[in-house]
């Protein structure tokens, strides 16, 4: 190395030995005030503590208390925070450079030894001391001890004397070599050089280098003084690593063993550990500056063990702080899990919101959530705690995983004491623990989010079609929805009726739960439990979408065939019904005779109809039964709508992959008839080209891709054509029905329609609904919803599918009476008479006319959807007799053109 390089090498490793220097130094400064402000709050307790608790009074806290848990504030605990981070964060990276630095530093302090016992004494021997046996030979011996000659690069002195500059500039040149000198060489030096100083006095006036009363010059004075400050500090560098250890050591911060005797007790409460209130502090302040420090403060549980073992050594000390320490670290991940999950859940609550939401709102920033950083954190594998290598990922990860499922179980609790109207939350609240899901799982190793659901709703086994929720959902539909809802045809929505006895249905109360089992925060809360309140007072089409996605494709149909089951049931429970009320009728039922007006319509039915005063519960309860049976219908109807939709978004994903395109006459299409769909070509050529490459390592995956490509292909093609949930419950109905055919629906003897003994269906559910309507424009004047339109859509359903809606249109009363008003009207409005005598039907009459639209309307729609093609007396001829085998033409959906008021 050239003189250049040296003077550079040497330059840049005495900067590294001044930066260590100044680390110790910073390290002792910050651990000294430590030291002072524990002594300082030691000396001076707290005077009024305030408990926690309300019975606490200042006479029950203990000194330890006073001095500790009550005598640090907020901000002297997050600056004590921060400086044992300071002091640990350093001291670890001091560490961690030991190996690369101690080359560095043991040629600084060779070079610096050697630069003094070999330049400055040899100059100080030649000068001063010449003449001063004593002290000659005393710096003789510095030289003989600590001087490394081998390292002597200097000439030969017989050729250095005749050089100019005489003796006094001869300097010794020396390679820099890592060999440092030991610590009884250093001592020795020191020992040394204050004999040299004081000549053996104990008691020098002036101080050790004080200049009076001395015979050494001031210049060399300075040098000695100099080079012994610097001897001081050789010995803690070259014990390079327990100095660190020493400088960082904050274990003194646990110990209390004279206010454990002074008090008399065996151990305080661990809200009196300093390290714990720290950490605790740390996590319950939720500062974003200080997450990254949570771990530093249980290294002052570290450095108390060393003491206890090594300095002190005692063994129960150390049994005391193992002890404390796993319970502290056991709280520690509980509540970090917990304030790591409601930050996450609250993130996700917050970017699930709606935007325009959030922009309308003048305090929209309150629904925010500040940045945390516990990225850095999650991904800890190896926190060092009293000599244990502990995996905090994996714990974080188990407690998630944990805190996921209890969430799932509270959620599905909370479901279980409500209605079916909190669906649409449910899913909403599912929805945002997927998302915080899917946001910790970026950095932790979790479950996957669809298994956990499976396993809050028992749904793991392969031949499990049911669930948890799907069951609750039949329940609340068979005991409360059925029995309790009424329908509104035109909003298409189902509300809890106000007017009917509703059944008494037992439901558990509102489990109580923490804030991050919602939404994580107060506001994030309020603001989900108003967009659930928007939903909570009926059931539509959210509900209906809530319930498809939340059930899947798997359950889904177990709870259809609960709901057809319950329809077979109650046409069963029917027929007693209706055979008691066909017994009472008359024997013969006419039509009704226009001479008497609509009052005279009306005293005639009621005639009729008396015979029913006695069955009164039958009445009823036939009612109910009709109603449950036409809400379980338009159920499937809405649910029809639903899957259609959602098969059609399928479609639209697949059909390219398939090959498939709209015909002419707008069926579906394969692109090239006989040809393979584009997804199995594209994967059978790609296992082809494997094939004749020799290259690729693993041609066997492309096969099975291959493979899994055809059954793909053969998997989606045959759901192409699924069936219609409606039509499929109209045709079970139907079946349902066809045991009762012969009760319900009695072929005429004579071949012609009977007009006046029939007691088929469609006349016990005509005097059913008149009965009905007079009943409710006499309790309601202005609202007819004491059953809703469902009671229409089960009766009709079951005219139409009995193959009795031309009989029922001819027969009812309503459509009787309804003809006679409009004749009657016309002839008042054409002789301007008073039409006073027809204003007390006039509720009745609205009544009626608004039970034929909503009539009208279901009989399109199941023509529509379920056309007849097999019924018998499906239409009759001019001369009365019936026409079999009639097909009806397909009209447009009922759904696209509701029956207009006037229609």
């Amino acid at each position: 190395m050239e003189g250049a390089d040296m003077e550079w090498a040497k330059e840049v490793k005495g900067n590294i030995y001044d930066m260590v220097v100044e680390g110790f130094q910073l390290l002792s400064r910050w651990t000294a005030r430590i030291w002072e402000q524990c002594a300082w709050k030691f000396s001076r307790p707290c005077k009024d503590p305030v408990g926690t608790e309300s019975h606490e009074t200042a006479s029950s806290f203990s000194d330890y208390e006073k001095v500790v848990r009550y005598n640090y504030s907020a901000e002297e605990r997050k600056a004590m925070v921060e400086l044992v981070s300071y002091i640990k964060g350093i001291g670890s990276l001091m560490q961690k450079a030991d190996t690369l630095v101690a080359d560095a530093l043991w040629e600084t302090i060779h070079s610096e030894v050697q630069d003094f016992v070999q330049n400055t004494l040899a100059t100080m021997l030649r000068t001063t001391f010449r003449k001063k046996k004593d002290l000659s030979r005393i710096l003789s011996d510095m030289r003989t001890l600590s001087a490394d000659w081998m390292a002597n690069t200097s000439k030969p002195e017989s050729e250095m004397q005749g050089h100019q500059g005489g003796e006094e500039s001869r300097v010794n040149f020396f390679y820099p070599r890592p060999v440092a000198p030991t610590a009884a060489q250093v001592h020795c030096l020191h020992f040394l050089i204050y004999e040299v100083v004081s000549g053996g006095n104990m008691r020098k006036p002036g101080g050790l280098f004080g200049n009076t009363g001395s015979d050494i010059p001031v210049n060399d004075l300075k040098q000695l003084e100099t080079f012994f400050y610097k001897l001081g500090f050789f010995l803690h560098i070259l014990d390079y690593t327990a100095t660190v250890a020493n400088l960082t050591d904050v274990g003194f911060l646990w110990f209390r063993e004279f206010y454990l005797e002074s008090s008399r007790v065996i151990q305080f409460p661990i809200e009196c550990s300093l390290p714990w209130m720290l950490v605790d502090h740390v996590i319950e302040s939720q500062n974003a500056g200080l997450l990254e420090s949570v771990l530093m403060p249980f290294d002052i549980y570290n450095d108390a063990a060393q003491q206890a073992l090594v300095v002190l050594k005692q063994r129960f000390l150390y049994d005391e702080i193992e002890a404390e320490v796993d319970n502290c670290f056991d709280i520690f991940v509980s509540k970090l899990c917990e304030t790591v999950f409601t930050y996450y859940k609250s993130w996700a609550a917050s970017e699930l919101l709606d935007p325009s939401f959030l922009f309308a709102l003048d305090i929209g920033e309150k629904f925010s959530v500040q940045p945390m950083r516990f990225t850095a954190i999650l991904k800890m594998t190896r926190v060092k705690l009293l000599g244990r290598t502990i995996n905090l990922r994996n714990l974080i990860s188990e407690r998630i995983n944990k805190l996921c499922r209890e969430n799932i179980e509270f959620l599905f609790d909370r479901f279980e004491s409500q209605d079916i109207c909190a669906i649409v939350e449910l899913e909403k609240l599912i929805e945002v623990l997927q998302l915080a899901h899917e946001l910790l799982g970026k950095d932790l190793t979790l479950d996957s989010f669809s298994l956990m659901l499976n396993e809050m709703q028992e749904n793991v086994s392969l031949v499990s079609y049911s669930s948890r929720l799907a069951s609750q959902i039949w329940a609340e539909m068979q005991n409360d929805f059925l029995p309790n809802f009424v329908l509104c045809n035109t909003t298409q929505r189902f509300v809890r009726s106000s007017k009917m006895s509703p059944v008494s249905v037992q439901k558990p109360s509102v489990p109580y739960a923490k804030p991050n089992f919602y939404c994580g925060t107060q506001e994030l809360n309020s603001a989900y439990q108003s967009f659930a309140r928007l939903h909570s007072a009926f059931f539509g089409m959210p509900h209906m979408y809530s319930i498809v996605r939340l059930l899947g494709s798997r359950s889904l149909p177990w709870l259809i065939r609960a709901l057809l089951d319950h329809v077979s049931i109650k046409i069963t429970a029917l027929e007693a019904m209706i055979t008691g009320l066909q017994e009472a009728l008359p024997k013969s039922v006419g039509l009704l005779p226009f001479d008497g007006g609509v009052a005279g319509c009306m005293r005639i039915v009621q005639e009729l109809l008396n015979c029913w005063q006695s069955k009164a519960e039958l009445k009823t309860e036939a009612l109910r039964g009709i109603k449950e049976i036409g809400s379980v219908l338009y159920w499937m109807s809405l649910l029809d709508i639903v899957l259609r939709e959602v098969d059609t978004s399928q479609f639209l994903q697949t059909a390219p992959w398939l090959g498939l395109i709209p015909g002419a006459d707008g069926q579906v299409v394969q692109f090239q008839d006989g040809e393979k769909s584009p997804i199995v070509t594209l994967f059978k050529s790609l296992a082809a080209a494997t094939v004749s490459n020799p290259s690729f390592s693993n041609p066997s995956s492309f096969r099975v891709l291959s493979r899994q490509a055809e059954a793909a292909d053969l998997l989606y093609k045959s759901n192409i054509n699924a069936g219609s949930v409606l039509e499929y419950a109209l045709a079970f109905t139907s079946a349902a029905l066809d045991k009762y055919c012969s009760k319900w629906s009695v072929i005429p003897k004579t071949g012609f329609v009977d007009i006046t003994t029939s007691k088929d269906f469609y006349r016990i559910y005509s005097g059913l609904q008149i009965e009905y309507l007079e009943e409710a424009v006499r309790a309601q004047p202005n609202n007819h919803g004491m059953l809703g339109d469902s009671i229409a859509w089960g009766g009709c359903t079951i005219i139409y599918l009995l193959g009795q809606q031309l009989h029922f249109e001819l027969f009812d009363f309503s459509h009787q009476i309804l003809n006679v008003a409009e004749v009657e009207v016309a002839s008042i409005t054409s002789t301007h008479r008073n039409p006073q005598f027809v204003q007390s039907f006039e509720g009745l009459v609205e009544a009626m006319k608004k039970a034929r639209r909503l009539n009208n309307h279901v009989f399109s729609m199941l023509k529509a959807r379920c056309p007849l093609e097999d019924k018998q007396a499906c239409a009759i001829k001019q001369s009365g007799a019936p026409m079999h085998r009639i097909k009806f033409e397909n009209t447009v959906s009922a759904f696209e053109t509701l029956p207009q008021k006037g229609a």
